[in-house]
């Protein structure tokens, strides 16, 4: 029979983590993610890559296009912005509980093979930034005609 020793503090570490893990910001004593470090929240990303292309959505919503920045830099993509936090009504309401993120963001990728930086797309559409950006052609799997002697 195995003993083992219970640590609450450890129970409460796990608990914070499982809750912060979508956001990518676990929380880990002396843990730095230089992404968070400038950054108040970071948003939620899939990825998906076929032989012509990569595919980024990132959920940024109630963020407007002119507070979103979208950068190509050496084959790091950059999507930083802020969402800016709603101006109180004046009315006398009262928030009693608030947990929508608000503040400045930032994700950053490094794209694994070459890409044609003059031909990325970005849309954003209800809330959801969406990036294709082509592979250059030199990035592209290519069949090798193999020829008999």
């Amino acid at each position: 029979m195995n003993t083992t020793i219970w640590n609450p503090l450890r129970e409460m570490e796990n608990l914070l983590n499982r809750y912060t893990q979508p956001t990518g910001r676990g929380f880990r004593a002396g843990d730095v993610d230089t992404e968070v470090s400038f950054a108040e929240w970071s948003p939620t990303v899939d990825i998906e890559e076929n032989d012509e292309s990569f595919l980024i959505r990132a959920d940024i919503p109630g963020v407007d296009k002119k507070d979103i920045d979208v950068r190509l830099d050496n084959g790091v993509l950059s999507i930083t912005g802020e969402k800016q936090v709603e101006k109180e009504s004046g009315d006398g309401t009262k928030h009693h509980h608030t947990e929508r993120y608000r503040g400045t963001f930032a994700r950053r990728f490094t794209l694994p093979t070459a890409i044609k930086a003059d031909k990325v797309v970005a849309l954003y559409k209800d809330g959801v930034l969406s990036l294709t950006i082509l592979k250059a052609d030199e990035a592209k799997p290519k069949a090798i005609d193999i020829k008999v002697h």
